[in-house]
């Protein structure tokens, strides 16, 4: 197996048709094979969508398309929510973690809050995102909410992580 590297990915900026329908795969595939999560949680992340897409406007939200050899191999997204953003749908297919893309995306991520002058973000998770949760905390995220749920269709703890920058 050939090893990739960062600079083997393609950031790309830009929605594309297509682009909304693949980032909801990819979240049912992976979470359903790696978390046992349900079809509710397609539908929750296919609703998701449907309001980013509805909403989209390139001056307040942006995407990061992480493209290896044509393919979308992981993303995330940045949704304004009046004052604030959502950090969302922050996912790498197996073979692409490990290699910084994370680090380097949540650093985007907070080049864009200052880019825009926004200085509160927000994210929810689940208690089963350990390695999300460590990072998002290495970057200033504070757990400010924690609630149980059966959404996914299991038992697990849904949290809002939140982030104010000075």
């Amino acid at each position: 197996m050939t090893t990739v590297a960062l600079a083997d990915i393609q950031i790309r900026n830009t929605l594309q048709p297509g682009d909304l329908g693949y980032i909801a795969y990819i979240h049912g595939d992976l979470y359903a094979k790696e978390c046992n999560y349900g079809i509710n949680f397609e539908t929750y992340v296919l609703d998701g969508l449907k309001e980013f897409g509805q909403q989209y406007d390139a001056a307040k939200d942006k995407v990061w398309l992480c493209e290896h050899q044509g393919r979308i191999v992981g993303c995330l997204v940045a949704q304004h929510r009046a004052q604030q953003v959502q950090l969302r749908y922050f996912i790498f297919l197996p073979e692409y973690r490990g290699i910084g893309l994370g680090k380097y995306l949540m650093q985007e991520f907070v080049r864009f809050m200052h880019e825009k002058g926004i200085s509160h973000a927000y994210l929810w998770t689940t208690d089963e995102q350990h390695t999300a949760t460590a990072l998002y905390t290495r970057y200033g995220f504070v757990l400010t909410e924690e609630k149980p749920s059966e959404s996914f269709d299991k038992p697990l703890t849904e949290r809002r992580y939140d982030l104010v920058l000075a």
